[in-house]
């Protein structure tokens, strides 16, 4: 299957011959090594480097600053496709993010000095948001940035931080002016070598996506230049969080299109194969609705993710409809996921078979990026106006 559709309005040739470039790539040097990132808990930093030689994280981020010069419909193909291999442990969405942060409201010296680094994968990137008494609620963070000389002063402590013990560069969500709300809220670039004072934690047990590095980070005293600050003017984050949420929601949509799909052809295959009372598991009729029911879901998310890269390539994606994107792609997700794993009866409960890894890798989806409750609450508010 593929993301691009006959009806893709934002698609044009060079993403049909970016996907394929794509796909050859993570078949070639992703999927052979899924297994062994499961088992030591985290991907390769040489994968980071040679996804960077491939093109394959510059897509979206201007030439100027090494990049292709194309828009964001590049990087939904690059997740996608990754989603489409059953990988979740490479942590490319978070660099995405992160670099459109920069594109979206550095400084042009914070785009050259970090951007072209991030195409390459000489700098693995994380966003730090979560602490460990505060979740969603970005307003409430109590790690601090004060003001010292010319430098802050970083305290306080994330958890659950995805690229965590291999990023080099951190987006630090952090109160500048304590007790202001929203507007105390800066984000801070904190390049992790050499930093005093900077600590990761242990690389956290999870439920699934045990391929990829998940860390609390601590800040005790860890000084960084005030040219760091993200943008001109302190008390900005919050706006700069929230600018960005739609993509990063978007981001979990594609990934739950991907796995979905990969999800739907490996059960497929596996029923065509298994025989169980003298004929294949395929012709029994609860098979074949289940299957069918499955593929309609996944078409329906295809329509509407591609509606939705069409409406962010023009600025036009709103919090509302990605929040929609992020719950309906992850519940989704979670159910194909269900119903394929049933299919493979007790091997479905094997490690040995992807189906397995899948249903624990996407469990998490319907938490991150924000609750699918606190998604339905941003749908509700936009129709109670």
């Amino acid at each position: 299957m593929s993301l691009i559709t006959k009806t893709s309005g934002w698609a044009q040739d060079e993403h049909g011959m970016f996907a394929d470039s794509v796909g050859r790539f993570y078949d070639a040097e992703l999927v052979p090594n899924i297994d062994r990132w499961v088992e030591q808990g985290l991907v390769d930093r040489a994968f980071w480097t040679k996804a960077g030689e491939a093109g394959i994280m510059g897509g979206a981020i201007a030439e100027e600053f090494g990049g292709s010069g194309g828009g964001i419909g590049f990087d939904a193909i690059a997740v996608y496709e990754q989603g489409a291999r059953g990988d979740s442990g490479w942590g490319f969405s978070i660099q995405s993010i992160v670099m459109h942060y920069l594109v979206s409201f550095a400084t042009e010296e914070q785009k050259a000095r970090w951007l072209p680094k991030l195409v390459t994968g000489e700098m693995v990137a994380a966003i730090a948001m979560t602490e460990p008494g505060t979740g969603s609620d970005l307003q409430a963070v109590r790690t601090t940035a004060e003001k010292d000389g010319n430098s802050y002063r970083l305290n306080g402590s994330k958890t659950f931080i995805t690229n965590g013990h291999t990023a080099d560069l951190i987006i630090v969500v952090a109160k500048t002016a304590k007790g202001a709300g929203a507007k105390g809220v800066s984000l801070i670039a904190l390049e992790t070598e050499g930093a005093e004072g900077f600590r990761r934690g242990r690389n956290l047990k999870k439920l699934g996506m045990k391929a990829n590095d998940t860390a609390e980070l601590f800040f005790e005293d860890v000084k960084v230049p005030m040219t760091n600050l993200l943008g001109n003017e302190e008390g900005q984050g919050f706006y700069q969080l929230m600018k960005q949420l739609p993509w990063e929601r978007l981001l979990i949509a594609l990934t739950a299109l991907g796995v979905i799909d990969f999800a739907i052809a490996e059960t497929v295959k596996y029923v065509q194969e298994r025989k169980a009372f003298g004929q294949r598991v395929m012709d029994f009729q609860n098979t074949r609705f289940k299957l069918a029911e499955m593929k309609t879901k996944a078409e329906l998310l295809r329509s509407f993710v591609n509606d939705c890269i069409t409406r962010l390539e023009v600025g036009e994606l709103d919090a509302a409809t990605a929040s929609m994107a992020k719950y309906w792609g992850s519940q989704t997700q979670n159910e194909v996921v269900h119903e394929c794993l049933q299919l493979f009866g007790g091997y479905g409960y094997m490690m040995e078979y992807p189906i397995a890894r899948l249903y624990a890798d996407s469990r998490v989806q319907m938490i991150y990026g924000g609750t699918n409750e606190i998604m339905k609450e941003l749908i509700a508010r936009s129709l109670d106006v």
